[in-house]
């Protein structure tokens, strides 16, 4: 049976980025994003809602002309009749046509539009529907561009327009609001008839103020959808921000995680194989002319196998989230702490000659101070034992001073090749376990020769201040040395 493919995994930028989009912002629902996603759709709308509102507006304006004739203020078969509505339907048209390339080119479009206003009042005294497509192409602009060339904009159109309309409209919105009825009755005074409606400073008034709510609608509403979409922009970004923070910590926890299982590997592997390894050569080398003590080295290679067992059942079982031994206490469980005396005797087991002093010193409860000194010694004596093997003498004393408890492991060097390079765990794990509890390890050569490690933890309250004040993992770096 063939093996299920399993799905392409998406990087977390891309998962982020298909969590939430502009689209998804400003436009909420299915159908605005729909309509969003199909921007010809909305012009082709606004292009037929423009011809139609010209269409319609046109047999008012054809209106208005009879009225105005019937009035006397145009002469019977006067051209009027004709021409006006004409240009404005022709205008209605063409500003139709414009308004579908505006969003390519609205600038562009809004100065065409400008022009073609300017035409149709020069040649018919009429404005027409050119004002409503005006105000569509300065939303485009406010939508698209800057406020700074918003404005400029504007102000170019509305002075242009209105002295345009000021000097050549004959019929505006007061003229259709008053004369649009063709039943008017004709006067007979040849005084009367005019060949156009006299000039009237307050119907221009009233078109320029039309023109104006109609270019400054246009602005605001095109201004709102622009500040919409930048919010919407801001959003996304800080959305993604914060997608991005989110797979950092979580890049970094799992660094973390990763860091503590492999230092506790390195205690229980390390440290553990390396007694093993030292006793099982020991046994074997005293097989045949001591077998008392290729016996007892293999009764404590069994001990410490069995430890090492232990200690790697402890690691492995904190990394399964439904492991009942971190039940109630937040956290994976640790290891439990040897005795210190069992820890020097396992070396001394080893072959390594280790004088200790003050071993039984009473050291505090807490679980997590006593675990890491026992690690500490223990990755000390194992760097003798792997670094140094053959030294004559290795010393570990522990003790209570003015900083808080001491712990100092001393060699003379060995007089055989060590076992290798070592990785630099050892020392890490060292410092980041003095670190936590606010103290701090000096490791380094010693002048004469050898090695030393100089373990400084604080106790009770000292150790909180310290913690307190940020106290680093070592005041003191000293020199690792290759083979450390």
């Amino acid at each position: 049976m063939p093996t299920p493919r399993a799905a392409p995994q998406q990087t977390p930028a891309s998962q982020s980025a298909s969590f939430l989009t502009e689209t998804q912002v400003v436009h909420a629902g299915p159908v605005g994003r729909f309509v969003a996603a199909r921007p010809w759709m909305t012009d082709l709308a606004l292009a037929l809602g423009v011809i139609v509102l010209g269409l319609v507006t046109t047999e008012v304006a054809r209106m208005t002309v009879q009225g105005s004739t019937g009035l006397g203020l145009f002469l019977p078969g006067t051209s009027a009749a004709r021409l006006v509505p004409a240009v404005w339907s022709a205008g209605a048209v063409l500003g139709a046509v414009l308004l579908t390339v505006r969003r390519a080119s609205p600038l562009v479009v809004t100065g065409a539009l400008t022009l073609l206003a300017l035409g149709s009042l020069a040649t018919s005294g009429v404005l027409g529907v050119l004002g409503v497509c005006l105000a569509f192409a300065l939303f485009t602009v406010a939508d698209t561009r800057t406020p700074h060339t918003t404005w400029i904009a504007f102000t170019a159109v509305f002075l242009v327009v209105t002295v345009a309309l000021w000097h050549w409209q004959d019929i505006g919105l007061a003229e259709i609001l008053l004369w649009s009825d063709p039943g008017l009755p004709s006067l007979d005074d040849p005084g009367r008839q005019l060949p156009a409606p006299p000039f009237s400073a307050g119907r221009r008034f009233f078109s320029v103020l039309l023109l104006l709510g109609l270019l400054l609608l246009g602005v605001a509403t095109g201004t709102v959808a622009r500040a919409r979409r930048q919010h919407a922009h801001d959003l996304v970004e800080r959305y993604a921000a914060i997608a991005r923070e989110r797979d950092q910590s979580a890049a970094l926890a799992r660094a973390a995680e990763r860091a503590r299982i492999a230092r506790e590997m390195h205690d229980v592997v390390a440290h553990s194989v390396s007694v093993m390894v030292a006793l099982s050569d020991g046994a074997g080398a005293a097989l045949d002319r001591a077998p008392d003590r290729s016996r007892e080295a293999l009764r404590e290679l069994s001990r410490t196998g069995r430890s090492a067992l232990s200690d790697m059942q402890g690691v492995l079982g904190a990394l399964d989230p439904g492991d009942r031994s971190d039940a109630g206490t937040g956290g994976p469980a640790e290891p439990v702490a040897a005795d210190l005396a069992t820890i020097v005797e396992r070396f001394r087991a080893a072959g390594i000659p280790v004088r200790a002093r003050d071993l039984d010193i009473d050291l505090p409860h807490d679980t997590t101070l006593r675990l890491a000194v026992a690690r500490i010694l223990t990755e000390a004596l194992t760097n003798v034992l792997r670094h140094a093997p053959g030294t004559p003498r290795a010393e570990v004393a522990v003790r209570r001073g003015p900083a808080g408890l001491e712990v100092e492991v001393l060699d003379d060097g060995g007089i055989r090749p060590g076992t290798g390079g070592g990785s630099g765990r050892g020392i890490l794990g060292m410092r980041e376990r003095a670190a936590l509890l606010g103290g701090h390890v000096e490791v380094g050569p010693r002048p004469g020769g050898g090695w030393r490690v100089h373990v400084v933890l604080p106790l009770d309250d000292d150790r909180r201040h310290a913690q307190d004040h940020g106290a680093g993992p070592s005041r003191t770096e000293g020199r690792e040395g290759r083979r450390r």
